[in-house]
């Protein structure tokens, strides 16, 4: 196997909307959860909606279903298993949920290409509710969420969750996808050597764009599915050449892909 690591966010990464968003939407809940929203952390609302949802006799099959259609590119899923046919080793790390995931990915056939899913725990109740919960416990004020950007939601910090992983995997070469403000906090901790792949004109990028000295990690810039297709394959290929060929895969990178420099815009 390729000694590399490939880490997807997933909304608005993978999927071109943010899932949670996505099911209340479609589900006619968008005006209850506008008027919810400034009172509760974004997970603990999440939670709150799908018992409104329950109660309005929106059924698991019905949340199923609108996640069944969810938005994405074409050329997504087609990306995702030529990365796992070269070798990758596949995680997701996101602030969705796992039934929402779990959902999506199973009905497009690539549930088995993640070897982890990293996101807020969630469960089906005996009274056929959804129930979601935080990934770190933030109501627990004797264990605080330790971030050290303060972007971070308070029931997820992503770069806590990307150390965890690269102590598990100290010889291989990170590539980390994202989009969101979110993901700004695990880019920090990308070392000399790996890949940032941040969604151009999404908060990640602005974050970097303003502080891209704080990167250790190359950066390629991505637009849309087409172009995460043509960035990622290519970089994954040439970066498996140059430990095939020497184990120095920052000069041979440099020279067959082009680092798009981050500007602002």
């Amino acid at each position: 196997m390729a000694g590399i690591v490939v880490v997807f966010d997933f909304d608005k990464t993978i999927i071109d909307c943010d899932s949670d968003n996505w099911v209340i939407d479609e589900l006619g809940a968008t005006e209850l959860f506008n008027q919810l929203l400034p009172t509760m952390p974004w997970n603990s609302l999440m939670d709150r909606m799908m018992k409104e949802l329950h109660d309005l006799g929106k059924t698991i099959e019905d949340i199923t279903e609108v996640l069944k259609r969810t938005p994405i590119h074409p050329r997504i899923i087609p990306a995702i298993k030529s990365a796992h046919d070269l070798g990758c080793d596949l995680k997701i790390v996101s602030d969705a949920n796992t039934f929402f995931i779990e959902t999506f990915l199973k009905h497009h056939g690539i549930w088995e290409l993640f070897s982890e899913i990293h996101t807020n725990p969630s469960f089906i109740d005996d009274e056929g509710r959804l129930r979601i919960f935080p990934h770190h416990d933030f109501t627990n004020t004797k264990s605080p969420l330790d971030c050290n950007t303060n972007l971070c939601p308070p029931n997820m910090c992503k770069a806590m969750v990307i150390e965890k992983i690269q102590a598990c995997n100290t010889d291989k070469k990170f590539i980390y996808l994202g989009d969101g403000i979110g993901d700004f906090c695990p880019s920090l901790k990308l070392k000399n050597g790996d890949f940032l792949m941040p969604r151009k004109n999404f908060p990640v990028w602005d974050l970097i764009c303003k502080n891209q000295k704080l990167i250790k990690a190359e950066i390629h810039q991505w637009s849309d599915g087409q172009e995460m297709e043509h960035v990622l394959i290519p970089l994954i290929k040439a970066i498996s050449t140059a430990e095939t060929n020497n184990g120095d895969s920052t000069q041979i990178v440099s020279v067959k892909l082009q680092t798009i420099p981050v500007t602002a815009h």
